[in-house]
């Protein structure tokens, strides 16, 4: 299942729309060996001269391709010496080699900020223009034009093709063809389908190769935003709502709104690491209470040095005004910004009329940071999940992030296969969290910093972690700080007189009493130990308790995204026991939803010779969302249930 991006790292990127009119150049036949071709143009060396890129086919093909600032944007930019080119399989192999030059996973890639303009000069006097009479704003459209339902209708098909076919059967040209999809959809103005799209491809290019930072639960929700995209457009609408239309369609890009004066506390910084993009994001908090971001994200070339240039950047400048401090300072410091402008997604923008100074910061214990900690974490919880449901760039900055205190109870055998998790306690509750890395590559500090805090049980902690959506609760841990003082109220996270002194965080001066766990490593000096003997010790949990069996459907609707429309034809045993488990558990939808999935899988016509019969795949692709649908709805119920927010009984079909 060999595929592109084997060798991603020593090719340029190249714009989606060049791959799809690249790939639908080829004939019939050469399409049927695109992929063969690209396993082994992967293998040749490649060669760097500037803008120019280098690969020697055979000893009389030379392949060029020109790609001015890594990205080859035109076709004809990708040139081969042999007979058959334009229309070769080489040109072809070659841009399935290269990465995709667009951002394509807008969870982890911030915006462009907007394009700096120069400041206009003021004048002391200007006369007043003539009255021009206001033109009445044209009304929204309340429905698709007849270009862009057919562009949605294309992005369908393809789709459905797509899934049908699985990453297995995803090979280049599929992948081409849902890439031409995404093409005609951005020209149409959908953008936000063409996006989702995109970023379907790349990860289907990810799975095909066996990438260290495939997911695919990624995946799988990639193509459940798709399909629900696509389905949501072309399906007939008596009454449509201009609001919703606007939303499915998406913008080319951020707006930014006029904040004018803004006061903001650095909170914490990350670093941000892709298949493609590397760097750092600062988080700050204004005066109001809400959370902004500042990013400093460049493509990378090179998978082996992408995590070290995550975290350089993190001492790099932060782009705001005149400001001259790094994420890592920003963190701890303050900024007054004037001119300020901000997405709805809470991206500050950069352009040249922003003015930013060096301020104080506050600390996480001071106002106006501490108020972050006062909500309870079923409430956090309870906006994280309902955030989920917004597109991203609808999505409120640091909506999926927890603000808690805790005690650290240790290490417990409570991951998959057994591997120790760390674990704590939610300060003022019996509430137990299982605390993962904010990032899972090696060469950042997450799990380093991790494995260090494992050791110190009993240590009192206020934390930031993104929310892990599961049956039991679970954080990505982002920053660690030092807790409110409560020597003077003894609780059950605050041991009595007699008993023996907990660690505590030490930090040095200049951490400001916290540490961003992605770019900054923890020494053993920086957690105190009490002189006292050791107290006893807590027990652990050493198992997560047993949920309904989401599993049999959701272990179902990953097979589909891997192996394809294949995958649902087991014997009728095991569609018996699937059942029959389902049942039990109380999960009647879920078996019903199972059986259909199964049924349309198998509902294909076949010819006087026993052939299947190609069809468009809607039915069974319909099928395949509905359970997909359900499933994201229960595990999201399921996760609200586990941190005690008011949750949803289990979903229906059509919810």
């Amino acid at each position: 299942m060999t595929n592109a991006m084997t060798h991603d790292s020593e090719w340029p990127g190249v714009r989606p729309e060049v791959v799809a009119e690249v790939v639908s150049g080829l004939s019939a036949r050469l399409q049927k060996r695109l992929d063969g071709a690209a396993a082994k143009l992967a293998q040749r060396a490649i060669s760097r001269a500037g803008d120019e890129w280098r690969v020697q086919v055979d000893e009389e093909a030379l392949l060029v391709l020109h790609a001015p600032g890594g990205v080859i944007a035109d076709p004809a930019d990708v040139r081969c010496g042999c007979l058959l080119a334009p229309a070769c399989v080489h040109r072809a192999a070659a841009v399935t080699l290269c990465p995709l030059a667009e951002p394509t996973d807008v969870g982890e890639i911030p915006e462009t900020p907007e394009p700096e303009t120069p400041e206009t000069p003021e004048t002391p006097e200007t006369p007043e223009a003539p009255e021009v009479p206001e033109v009445p704003e044209a009304p929204a459209p309340t429905a698709l034009t007849p270009p862009e339902l057919a562009a949605a209708r294309h992005l369908h098909q393809a789709s459905c093709a797509l899934l049908a076919a699985g990453v297995s059967g995803a090979g280049a040209v599929a992948q081409a063809e849902l890439l031409r999809a995404a093409h005609r959809a951005r020209v149409a103005g959908l953008y936000r389908p063409a996006a989702a799209a995109v970023a379907v491809v790349t990860r289907v290019r990810a799975a095909r190769s066996g990438a260290p930072d495939h997911r695919l639960a990624d995946l799988v929700a990639g193509l459940r935003e798709l399909l629900g995209l696509t389905v949501a457009l072309t399906m007939p609408v008596t009454t449509p709502d201009p609001a919703p239309l606007a939303a499915l369609r998406g913008t080319a890009r951020q707006s930014y709104a006029e904040e004018g004066g803004l006061r903001l506390y650095g909170l914490f910084a990350e670093p941000v690491l892709t298949a493609t993009h590397a760097g750092a994001v600062s988080w700050a908090v204004d005066a109001g209470g809400r959370l902004s971001t500042v990013a400093e994200v460049t493509p990378h070339g090179d998978a082996a040095t992408a995590a070290p240039l995550a975290v350089g950047a993190g001492n790099r400048t932060v782009r705001l005004g005149d400001a001259a401090l790094s994420h890592r300072e920003f963190s701890r410091a303050g900024l007054a910004v004037q001119g300020a402008t901000r997405s709805a997604a809470g991206r500050l923008g950069a352009g040249a009329s922003v003015r930013a100074v060096r301020a104080a910061g506050a600390d996480w214990t001071a106002e106006p940071v501490a108020r972050l900690w006062s909500e309870p974490p079923a409430a956090q919880v309870a906006r994280a999940l309902a955030a989920q449901e917004l597109p991203y760039e609808c999505r409120p900055a640091g909506s999926d992030l927890l603000f808690l205190d805790v005690t650290l109870l240790g290490a417990a055998p409570t991951g998959p296969g057994g591997a120790p998790q760390l674990l704590a306690r939610a300060a003022g509750s019996d509430l137990v969290i299982a605390l993962r890395p904010g990032h899972e590559h090696p060469d950042l500090a997450f799990r380093v910093n991790l494995a260090l805090l494992a050791t110190a049980p009993g240590l009192r902690l206020r934390l930031i972690g993104r929310l892990e959506r599961a049956e039991r609760p679970e954080l990505r841990l982002l920053a660690i700080g030092t807790p409110p003082d409560t020597a003077d109220r003894p609780g059950p996270d605050r041991p009595g007189p007699d008993q023996p002194g907990p660690v505590r965080l030490a930090l040095s001066a200049d951490w400001a009493g916290r540490a961003n766990l992605g770019l900054e490593r923890l020494q053993t000096a920086d957690l105190q130990t009490s002189h006292h003997p050791a107290g006893p010790t807590t027990e652990l949990p050493t198992a997560a308790p047993d949920g309904p069996p989401v599993h049999v459907l959701g272990r179902r609707v990953e097979q589909t995204v891997t192996t394809g429309r294949s995958a649902l034809a087991p014997g009728a045993t095991t569609a018996a026991a699937d059942r029959s488990l389902l049942r039990a558990a109380g999960l009647a939808t879920a078996a019903q939803l199972l059986d259909g999935l199964r049924a349309a899988a198998a509902n294909q016509r076949r010819d006087v010779f026993g052939r299947i019969v190609p069809d468009d795949h809607d039915a069974f692709a319909t099928a395949w969302l509905a359970a997909a649908d359900y499933t994201e709805a229960l595990a999201t119920a399921l996760c609200s249930a586990a941190w005690g927010a008011d949750g949803p009984d289990e979903p229906t079909p059509g919810a």
